[in-house]
């Protein structure tokens, strides 16, 4: 039998690529933080320009992904690993994010500055480049989700179109998420408090459970497919 995929599509890959997207950003972290200390500063376009550096370490990774990597994501054994990898780590995700839910609190009041140096606009772009490549679970995700989304895409034959358009569900995620923040501290914490980010961090982590089904079944269909069972 021959390995098949599970026929996302590219309206699939997108809503995919950013549903998982998005239940990474939600979560507190450094990125967080420094969109809030902007935005107190510069208003709604701290969010845009944060994700603007983010966007560009990843566009990079990504290019370097595919140029490097492509023909091995073709080879069923190494997709279905990856696919397994990353089923693991979303199912690992989804647990963390339901386990902090009763003590998660989203503080959108102004901290301290970020790092320093740059100053206007310019600043909000290198924390978030910055910030993103001093995160040791960006590359750990990459290297599992990413690139199973990546070899998902690949083994359907979608080509740089598949590939476009995972890298654009996956921004789309992180560019509607920090905007929201910068728009909260903008206009008023009454815009997002700590019961709507607790909803959606919940219905997020429910999403990652169900990817993580899916990507585990992906890997199982690549991997059972170097050696089908006899008559």
């Amino acid at each position: 039998m021959e390995a098949t995929s599970l026929g996302l599509g590219l309206g699939g890959l997108f809503v995919t690529s950013f549903v998982i997207g998005l239940s990474g950003a939600v979560m507190p972290g450094p990125v967080l933080a420094v969109t809030i200390t902007h935005s107190a500063r510069l208003g709604f376009k701290a969010g845009p320009l944060i994700v603007l550096g983010h966007a560009i370490l990843e566009v990079s990774l990504v290019v370097g992904l595919a140029l490097g990597l492509g023909a091995v994501l073709s080879r069923p054994m190494v997709s279905g690993a990856i696919g397994g990898a990353g089923a693991l780590i979303l199912l690992w995700m989804a647990w963390g994010m339901l386990r902090s839910l009763p003590t998660l609190r989203l503080d959108l009041e102004p901290g301290a500055a970020g790092p320093g140096g740059l100053k206007g606009s310019a600043a909000p772009v290198k924390d978030g480049l910055l910030l993103s490549l001093a995160n040791p679970y960006f590359l750990l995700w990459w290297a599992t989700v990413g690139l199973g989304l990546m070899a998902m895409a690949r083994q359907q034959g979608l080509g740089p179109w598949g590939l476009a358009v995972f890298y654009a569900g996956h921004i789309s995620s992180d560019l509607a998420w920090y905007s929201l923040v910068s728009l909260a501290v903008t206009k008023g914490r009454r815009w997002l408090g700590d019961r709507v980010h607790r909803g959606v961090v919940a219905a997020c982590a429910l999403c990652l459970i169900g990817f993580g089904v899916y990507f585990g079944v992906f890997a199982w269909r690549q991997l059972w497919g170097l050696h089908p069972a006899g008559p």
